[in-house]
């Protein structure tokens, strides 16, 4: 059996802290960890940032939470722990029913982001089917298998981590530079132009996968 990690986009007024997110588009939440305390209701671990000293305040006015506990304050960012009881359908399903891991949850005004590993697709076949069928919104951004490693998790192509690891190797990050472009063009038998195309689109692809989990993106590129 081999876990299958996917990536789905949840509109906030179908996520716990919605009237949070609507009444503050300022603030945004991460969470830490999540677990299904009972089937209904969920103890997430959140950060939440931009709401500064109101924060909890502003927390224990949403009608979804109860149990708030501020564990750190970090002046510009707070840890809480605190219980979800309405607008977790679709969590406790994946949770309790289906037996998944939340391995990243990121929120703001707009929707919520989710990294998610299920025991195997059948598990998130269940999970879409449960949302349709129940007509709640579960947008599915990407899927792989863990078998496909972390390039797979990171968005990298073959080439792309064959480059990337290419060039930590050769010296090409360190300082000052060992080995140029040019030195690992010539190492994989590719031009010039296509090492540059793979190392930028390797970094944004890791930028993207790693530090903005859950922000809008330009996908243009």
């Amino acid at each position: 059996m081999v876990g299958t990690v996917v990536e789905v986009e949840i509109p906030a007024d179908e996520f716990a802290l919605w009237e949070t997110l609507t009444e503050h588009e300022d603030l945004e939440f991460e969470i830490e960890r999540v677990v299904a305390h009972e089937d209904d209701r969920v103890m997430p671990f959140v950060w939440a940032n931009g709401g500064g000293e109101g924060t909890e305040s502003i927390l224990e006015d949403d009608t979804s939470v109860e149990n708030l506990t501020l564990l750190a304050d970090l002046e510009d960012e707070q840890l809480y722990q605190m219980e979800w009881t309405d607008h977790i359908q679709t969590l406790v399903h994946i949770l309790v029913d289906e037996e998944a891991t939340v391995l990243s949850a990121s929120g703001n005004s707009t929707h919520w982001h989710l990294r998610i590993l299920f025991p195997d697709r059948d598990a998130l076949s269940d999970t879409y089917e449960y949302c349709r069928e129940n007509d709640l919104s579960l947008d599915i951004r990407n899927i792989y298998q863990l078998e496909e490693g972390r390039k797979g998790r990171f968005g990298l192509t073959d080439d792309q981590q064959d480059t990337l690891t290419l060039a930590f190797q050769k010296g090409y990050y360190d300082i000052p530079r060992e080995a140029s472009a040019e030195n690992l063009a010539d190492d994989l038998d590719v031009s010039h132009q296509a090492v540059s195309e793979r190392l930028r689109r390797g970094h944004r692809s890791l930028v993207k996968n790693t530090l903005i989990i859950g922000r809008d993106t330009d996908e243009s590129e």
